[in-house]
């Protein structure tokens, strides 16, 4: 039997060009990966200039991959830096643990200008993103006119993965593919254009905090010296007090 519809047409057109079939669903058993956690189980992180290909299903979140990736190997990952096109609050959750477990020291997330803008408001994900991720100034969030998903991981150990291909931080209906490659040049090859996006794209003024972090010093100090002051002020009352009553 033909693949082609011989009963739709396009319209205009000759007998070369016909409609495509309606795509079938994949079952489970055909894709490799369903869920972050068996991938992370299974995979083995490739030794120097080693890659691996990895084929996912659409109900696969990819922060769960990089969560569990780090927590299996019980990593200490010195610098990581996202490119997405947009994301999800599983994937904000699945960074979020890791910020807060002590497995990234810092933290880089470039999103699309088209997300940013997007859900910036009050009812979107970007407040949220802010409030979850902004931990002990690890965190640095850009928005520019990327398309691009990778995720750049430095370990303390050695390792500098670089993982590309087609999924966003969010899960979709389709078959997603990605590649994980540990590889010094092609790391810093991405760290490099990464990084001049986010020093002239980023959104956190981190001298804001330290400046906040300076004045709480200063209140405190000053609250300390008023009481003080009123404590010294009291003596000085029950001292005057005293002399008081004993002239009479």
């Amino acid at each position: 039997m033909s693949i082609f519809n011989t009963k739709k047409k396009w319209r205009l057109t000759s007998d070369r060009i016909h409609t495509p079939k309606t795509p079938f669903k994949f079952h489970p058993h055909q894709i490799k990966y369903k869920y972050a956690q068996a991938l992370a189980d299974d995979i083995e992180i490739p030794k120097e200039g080693g890659r691996v290909f990895c084929l996912i299903s659409g109900r696969f979140i990819f922060g769960d991959f990089i969560e569990a990736l780090c927590v299996k190997h019980n990593w200490l990952v010195d610098d990581m830096t996202i490119s997405t096109l947009s994301m999800s609050q599983d994937n904000v959750d699945s960074l979020a643990n890791l910020l807060n477990g002590g497995y990234v020291a810092k933290l880089n997330l470039i999103v699309s200008d088209y997300f940013y803008s997007h859900e910036r408001g009050k009812s979107g994900l970007m407040p949220y993103i802010y409030e979850k991720l902004d931990i002990d100034n690890k965190f640095q969030l850009a928005s520019a006119s990327v398309h691009t998903k990778i995720v750049l991981i430095k370990t303390s150990c050695g390792k500098h993965l670089t993982i590309h291909g087609s999924p966003n931080l969010r899960t979709s209906d389709n078959i997603e593919q990605f590649m994980l490659e540990n590889c010094v040049d092609l790391y810093e090859f991405n760290k490099i254009w990464h990084e001049s996006i986010i020093d002239c794209y980023k959104t956190i003024n981190k001298s804001v905090r330290g400046d906040k972090s300076w004045q709480a010093v200063v209140m405190e100090n000053q609250k300390e010296s008023q009481v003080k002051k009123q404590q010294h002020q009291k003596e000085a009352q029950r001292k005057n007090s005293q002399i008081t009553g004993a002239s009479f």
